[in-house]
């Protein structure tokens, strides 16, 4: 037959039918004769017909009826149970090779795969799939999910078999088995998972065609799935610390680690246009509070499975990010995908932040000297590093123009966390850092050294009652900060005022230093109130230095305010809450109950009203957009005319209705005395007036 197969025929044969040559020889490819030279003899011949079959039919593009369903669920799985017998799996992990005729004989292993890959490798556009399927139905049949090497084998002989265009069909079949088994085992997924791990893996050196969203859709599917099986095992078992069910969490935590593993590798894989795609597609998955996006449906899990979904897909996020290298900031943090990550739905949680600024790393970091930070300690000589760094680009110098404020904000708030770690703050410290190097000019880092010296009131005055070793944790990053930062922009008095602070603390208070705060034993001070002011920077000290060297010193002297935003008034975290103040004093008056009645309007009610008055919040979110739109882009010329118009039509109207005098209170109890022509009004308190700014107009 193999014979007659290789005769090469002018004319096809239109009439003439394998069918029977087909099922003849798969069962010979599973001869069990007791005699096991006999069997192997056999063996080889089926496949050797089969091989011949193959070669006969396959090119023929008019007869095509070899790679019709009933054929091809007869050849493949023959091929494979063969295939399965060799010892040496490694031996076929990679492209096609070119074994010796003896083992072509000797072998029935080698010689099925060889014609496996023959086969595959003549598979077309329109009968790939045929070919594919029943390589599933053998590895279900034979349970060779679990282990799966034997399956993470044949799919490497078809990905490096085929035509590279057809990768994405293999890729499509697998995720379609995924979805097929998703109430199976969770090693049984797992080996799906891995298979599909290896199949990218292959695909993604060259075209992997239009399944690039759909392979991170199902994933992420998948993903959400493992987590409610894992949570559901953990209710249906509350109380009853079973070995099974803990078994069973581990198995669903192995699942949800190989999903990640082929989420980072596929994404990292990726050129860079398809990767900042991905990256917004994962990110708008993430479940924000108060967030409108298409987020994975986490209602039913919980807080709990909520949280474990935030970390699967932060984790997910964070292989994908990885060796990204933007040319400018914007292209790698657009404010659709900034504004989510440093939300502060995903500051509730220590591991959540950790993750947060491991993302912004790879981002920022694009001249890898994130691995020279790592740790926080008090550099001595910062040159020794020597740290990579380009000319600050305007692209750059724009971004944090707009978005800067919104880092700096994250940092703060990061800081004044109770359930941070010594990782918190080294990883807050290389974020001070990388942004010192990537994006820092001279206004930048004038507001860098604000926010330093705003973390190191947090320390002092304890607002937020922070623990004893929070408050030396965030002292300890300022030093190594400051310390980093001075170095950096080598200006001599500012370094020399640095220098002496941190050894005095060396000296008098060493807990306030990254080397010994961070200790296992280290002994925490009772109070921080009765430290002299040597042990801290001061700003006036640091203002005199930098204006010395040229540097515009005047915002210094304005103490850092984290910038409120729109999601503040959503957010249900307490501490944020509380960093939004509302305060307005028109009289240095020291009246505490004026104070107090200043501030009065501003009750839980009123709060709760504004959260869930989301029209008017939509309406005056609009108006501010097209204010900031106005004078972002409006000429500045037509701005001004437009406010001196406005300010010399309210001159004139008040001139003419009124003889309007203000004559301040003889004594600082809030209330002013207002004559309006020849009739004597009543002093009126200042905190009841509608228009303050008016009334002292």
């Amino acid at each position: 037959f193999v014979k007659f197969a290789n005769i090469e025929e002018d004319t096809p044969s239109y009439h003439r039918r394998y069918d029977f040559f087909v099922s003849r020889f798969s069962a010979m490819c599973h001869s069990c004769d007791h005699d096991p030279e006999t069997q192997t003899e056999i063996r080889i011949a089926g496949i050797r017909g089969i091989q011949g079959v193959v070669r006969k039919t396959v090119n023929d593009e008019l007869r095509a009826t070899i790679w019709e369903p009933q054929h091809m669920d007869k050849i493949v799985p023959s091929l494979l149970f063969n295939m399965q017998k060799i010892d040496d799996i490694d031996s076929r992990v990679g492209p096609p090779s070119s074994p010796t005729g003896g083992e072509k004989e000797e072998n029935p292993a080698v010689l099925a795969e060889n014609c496996f890959r023959e086969l595959l490798g003549r598979a077309t556009y329109g009968n790939m799939n045929n070919a594919v399927r029943p390589v599933f139905a053998h590895l279900d049949h034979h349970r060779l999910w679990d282990p799966n090497e034997f399956a993470v084998s044949c799919f490497k002989i078809i990905m490096y078999s085929i035509q590279a265009q057809y990768s994405h069909h293999v890729i499509q079949e697998i995720l379609g088995h995924l979805d097929v088994r998703k109430r199976d085992s969770p090693r049984v997924r797992a080996g799906i998972i891995q298979v599909l791990l290896e199949a990218v893996a292959i695909a993604a050196k060259g075209s992997i065609g239009p399944t690039v969203l759909e392979v991170f859709n199902t994933l992420l599917k998948h993903l959400r799935i493992s987590v409610d099986f894992e949570l559901g095992d953990r209710r249906s078992s509350a109380g009853s610390a079973t070995f099974s069910t803990s078994s069973k969490e581990s198995d669903e935590r192995i699942v949800q680690n190989a999903i990640i593993q082929t989420i980072g590798f596929f994404g990292s894989n990726l050129p860079d246009y398809q990767r900042s795609e991905i990256m917004m597609f994962i990110m708008g998955k993430v479940p924000v509070f108060g967030a409108a996006s298409q987020s994975l449906d986490t209602s039913h899990l919980g807080d709990l499975g909520t949280r474990r979904i935030q970390i699967m897909l932060l984790r997910s996020l964070l292989m994908v990010t990885s060796g990204y290298k933007a040319t400018a900031i914007t292209n790698a943090l657009p404010p659709p995908f900034l504004d989510p990550l440093l939300s502060p739905s995903l500051m509730e949680d220590s591991e959540l932040r950790q993750l947060v600024l491991e993302i912004l790393h790879n981002l920022i970091d694009r001249h890898d000297n994130r691995a020279k930070l790592r740790g926080i300690r008090i550099i001595p000589d910062v040159s020794d590093l020597k740290i990579k760094r380009d000319k600050i680009s305007r692209q750059d110098v724009s971004f944090m123009k707009k978005h800067g404020q919104q880092l700096y904000r994250h940092i703060y708030l990061g800081c004044k966390e109770e359930d941070n770690v010594q990782k918190n703050f080294e990883l807050l410290f290389t974020s001070l850092a990388l942004t010192t190097i990537e994006l820092a000019n001279e206004e930048v880092v004038i507001d860098l050294i604000r926010l330093a010296i705003a973390l190191q009131d947090i320390a002092i005055i304890n607002e937020d009652n922070l623990p004893m070793f929070n408050r030396c944790g965030v002292m300890a990053l300022v030093a190594a900060y400051l310390n980093f930062l001075s170095q950096m922009i080598a200006v001599p008095a500012f370094c020399q005022h640095v220098t002496k602070v941190i050894e005095t603390r060396s000296l008098e208070a060493s807990y306030f230093l990254p080397e010994t705060i961070f200790k296992d034993k280290c002994n925490l001070p009772k109070s921080l109130e009765k430290h002299e002011k040597d042990l801290f920077f001061l700003t006036n000290k640091i203002a005199e230095s930098l204006g010395g060297s040229g540097y515009s010193v005047e915002r210094l002297s304005v103490p850092y305010v984290p910038q409120v935003t729109d999601e503040d008034r959503l957010s249900r975290r307490k501490s944020i809450v509380d960093t939004v103040s509302i305060q307005v004093d028109i009289l240095p008056g020291n009246n505490t109950e004026d104070k107090i009645d200043n501030t009065e309007e501003i009750t839980f009610e009123a709060l709760k009203k504004a959260i869930d008055n989301n029209g008017l919040e939509e309406q005056e979110k609009e108006k501010r957009r097209l204010v900031i739109e106005k004078f972002q882009k409006a000429p500045f010329e037509e701005i001004a005319a437009q406010c001196e118009t406005k300010a010399n039509l309210l001159h004139d109207r008040l001139a003419q209705i009124l003889e309007l005098t203000i004559r301040p209170p003889p004594s600082p109890s809030g209330t002013m005395t207002i004559t309006a022509g020849h009739a004597h009004y009543q002093s009126v308190p200042v905190y009841e007036m509608k228009f303050p700014d008016l009334c002292v107009y």
